[in-house]
């Protein structure tokens, strides 16, 4: 018999690595400062009145020629290796993994996130995810970034959670994202469903958790540990943690008792479900 399924959402930048993963390696390398480059794709965004996860992705291509630089995704990817990730972070998947499979579950981790999929595949963890969704590129005929071929910003990254829900997980198939399911029939209930973020881009995601059953939780640097508190006081996600995914942290074993918890529910639920069909049988 197929296992049920937990899925584990996460954000990125700040929730996974300790800042934004274009400050890392590619900033840098067009002689800028971080908040010269966000100030730069901020101040166009807001002039033309654009999306600005849009704006930044536009800002990368014209810093790039401007510089004679080219973007590729090798170069985006070699930047991805310089990612400084927050510490359990390598050894957290295999262990929550078996930690599920002894609960009589499989994990399934997947990242929703408004950074760079090319970045994020350099990261040394990539190959942890079940589905990566975060912004790509399309590049030319000679490996050159050429426009965005996916953008995930902060209110679209719900589509993400209908998608591993349903199981439709190529991005292109918008037709089976839109059929009617019965709930019965999704791959991955929201009660099956733990969000992971840092803050207000997480927000929408952190809410349906929340209203559908799952459980929202938000990681926080000694910088940020303020607004985090403010997500849990105004009840919008269930429990906040420094971001520590090692072994003994406080986040590794409330995710453990989360698991727990999601299994116990998934067999209680079943067994109500055998004797509705046994008595419905008589």
């Amino acid at each position: 018999m197929e296992r049920p399924v937990i899925a584990i959402m996460y954000d990125f930048d700040k929730t996974l690595c300790t800042k934004d993963m274009q400050d890392y390696g590619f900033i840098p390398s067009l002689s800028m400062q971080p908040s010269e480059f966000w100030q730069r794709a901020n101040d166009f965004g807001g002039a033309a009145e654009m999306d600005g996860i849009l704006a930044y992705l536009y800002t990368m291509i014209e810093e790039c020629k401007r510089k004679g630089i080219s973007l590729t995704r090798e170069k985006l990817v070699d930047n991805g290796r310089g990612i400084e990730l927050y510490p359990g972070v390598r050894e957290w998947f295999d262990r929550i993994n078996l930690y599920g499979a002894a609960q009589g579950v499989q994990i399934e981790h997947y990242v929703i996130s408004s950074g760079l999929k090319e970045i994020i595949e350099g990261s040394g963890i990539a190959d942890k995810f079940t589905k990566i969704f975060a912004c790509e590129f399309l590049y030319d005929e000679n490996g050159n970034a050429l426009w965005p071929k996916t953008a995930v910003n902060y209110t679209n990254k719900t589509q993400f959670v209908y998608r591993i829900n349903k199981g439709v997980l190529d991005i292109s198939n918008d037709t089976d994202l839109n059929r009617s399911m019965p709930d019965d029939s999704k791959r991955v209930p929201f009660t099956n469903m733990i969000y992971i973020g840092d803050g207000l881009s997480d927000v929408p995601c952190m809410k349906m958790m929340k209203a559908y059953g799952g459980c929202a939780i938000a990681v926080y640097q000694d910088s940020n540990r303020g607004k985090v508190e403010e997500l849990l006081l105004g009840d919008r996600v269930d429990f906040i943690f420094p971001a520590d995914y090692r072994e003994q942290s406080r986040l590794n074993k409330t995710v453990h008792n989360i698991i727990k918890k999601m299994a116990i529910s998934d067999e209680l639920n079943k067994e109500n479900a055998r004797q509705l069909a046994a008595l419905s049988a008589e």
